[in-house]
């Protein structure tokens, strides 16, 4: 990734309050960073989810929820 995309990906993070997870699901779903902070809801538009959410939402819808646990599973025996 060149340092200009780099940069694009880290405004529209800081800028739609993204995590590590959320990015990826993202670009995974195909979108670019100007996307993402176009779909920023403004004020006025209260019916609109915020990009975080909004993002996670479609990835479910396409993907189902393939979201990877973060910590082992329970049932695993040591």
């Amino acid at each position: 990734m060149n340092q200009r995309n780099q940069s694009e990906w880290e405004e529209a993070r800081r800028r739609c309050g993204l995590s590590d997870e959320d990015l990826r699901m993202a670009k995974e779903l195909g979108f670019q960073p100007k996307g993402l902070i176009k779909n920023i809801p403004s004020p006025s538009q209260k019916w609109k989810a915020p990009v975080r959410v909004w993002v996670r939402d479609l990835y479910e819808k396409k993907f189902g929820s393939r979201v990877q646990a973060a910590s082992p599973s329970k049932t695993a025996k040591p």
